[in-house]
């Protein structure tokens, strides 16, 4: 059996930009640091009045389908992670397979179309999901064609409100692909928790502090259930780890937590014994508030060793360089922070053929899942041919009032008319509502 990953990738931005500095942080009278430095966000995406979770995902796709030179015909099944779906029976691939439909001449009538829901981890669940289906000798030579795409909206006045963003990725999944080789080891923590979820409502009720700890958690088992079909991991095997990144704040618990992890009983933890002391050991304490204790204090000395600084500089901080300008995409994720950190890698002349990734996905409800990938020598050509800073550029920088009427237009519960503030161009567009209130998709050239 050939080797499965992602062959190819490409990304849409919501077309509207959000300054958190010179925005959103006066209209708050906040410090712009709250969000800079604290979140590490400094702007979001939003989509325009005429986007949605639909023409994000089908132009993503087609801007894929056309780089590779791809007819429907070449893919065999296309599915679609989301957690800002619309309707509770037709899945989104159906309308994104419509869409891509007016503007090939073939169809896809042919091909297994479904809709993953877990919270942010769906995307890569439909990773998996296409990678089982290819190993399982069912694809008939074809790809599959997944899709990560949300609108991530709070209410406003919430404390999320700052971290919100839009935006889709798709990924083409093959046999023997040029960016990544997906692992068949992985690793689960998964457990029934409130942490964050949507009871028949679209703004997301969230218990921010629960969260935190629930991720952290379940990071933490799925590391551990890896390293059980695997082998121990150790921070010199992987260039980089892509997060799950809600916020680049998030991201920074979690790598603190994977590298005490990673070197524990390790050369490294030998060498910074003389400067900060050996990890605590639960067996050495009476309780385990006093455990935590010590692991605290052991944390906050730990990242301000150059040790630590050094690896979070080199394998971490590089994933967040996009996310910190585009809030935060749901289940397209930890899929941007793949992409970020092989952009950097390009940018820097870095070579990372045959390089090893460790991701960490992670959905609310809540489940991680931790796989290596392998990266592939055609890296080079299907990163550069991202466009993204491009797209980032060109969005419309939106004044306050204006992300109020836009929030308005995107809120399912408000009836509202405004005016596209973008003018589309080569893209698919929402342009209205059909008989059953269903949506309408067009293509403008």
């Amino acid at each position: 059996m050939n080797s499965v990953g992602i062959d190819a990738v490409a990304i849409h931005a919501g077309k509207l930009k959000l300054d958190l500095v010179e925005t959103f942080a006066p209209a708050m009278d906040e410090a712009p640091e709250k969000y800079t430095k604290g979140l590490g966000l400094h702007a979001s995406s939003f989509p325009d009045v005429d986007e949605d979770i639909v023409t994000m995902g089908a132009n993503a796709a087609h801007r894929l389908m056309d780089r590779k030179g791809l007819e429907p015909d070449d893919i065999g099944r296309i599915d679609v992670a989301t957690e800002s779906a619309f309707d509770n029976s037709k899945p989104v691939s159906t309308y994104i397979a419509g869409c891509l439909e007016q503007v090939y001449e073939g169809d896809f009538h042919h091909a297994n179309k479904g809709e993953r829901k877990f919270a942010c981890i769906s995307g890569t669940q439909s990773l998996d999901d296409a990678y089982n289906w290819i190993r399982a000798g069912r694809h008939r030579g074809r790809a599959a064609l997944v899709i990560a795409t949300d609108t991530a909206l709070y209410a406003r006045g919430d404390a999320g409100e700052a971290t919100q963003g839009a935006g889709a990725v798709a990924m083409l999944v093959t046999e023997d692909p040029n960016l990544v080789e997906l692992s068949p080891e992985q690793g689960f923590g998964s457990a029934d928790e409130t942490d964050f979820l949507k009871p028949n409502q679209q703004f997301p009720s969230v218990d921010g502090k629960r969260s935190v700890q629930v991720y952290l958690a379940r990071m933490r088992e799925a590391l551990e259930d890896y390293e059980s079909v695997a082998e121990p991991t150790h921070p010199d095997q992987f260039r980089y780890i892509p997060f799950h990144t809600p916020f680049p704040g998030m991201v920074r618990k979690a790598a603190m937590l994977g590298y005490r992890h990673m070197i524990r009983d390790s050369s490294i933890e030998d060498d910074l014994a003389s400067e900060i002391g050996r990890q605590p050991r639960i067996e050495e304490f009476d309780d385990e508030e006093q455990f935590m204790d010590a692991v605290r204090d052991y944390m906050d000395d730990l990242k301000e060793t150059e040790a630590y600084r050094g690896w979070y500089e080199g394998a971490i901080e590089p994933t967040l360089d996009i996310a910190r300008h585009v809030g935060n995409w749901y289940t397209g994720s930890v899929h941007v922070a793949r992409a970020s950190a092989l952009k950097r890698a390009l940018e820097d002349d870095i070579d990372m053929t045959n390089e090893k990734l460790l991701v960490g996905s992670y959905g609310s409800g809540a489940q991680a899942e931790i796989h290596t990938e392998t990266v592939r020598e055609g890296w080079t050509e299907e990163i550069g041919a991202l466009d993204i800073d491009d797209q980032l550029a060109a969005r419309y920088d939106i004044s306050y009032e204006e992300y109020e009427q836009v929030h308005d237009v995107h809120n399912h519960d408000k009836e509202t008319d405004f005016e596209a503030f973008t003018t589309p161009e080569s893209e698919f567009v929402l342009s209205g509502r059909g008989p059953m209130d269903e949506r309408v998709y067009e293509y403008v050239e």
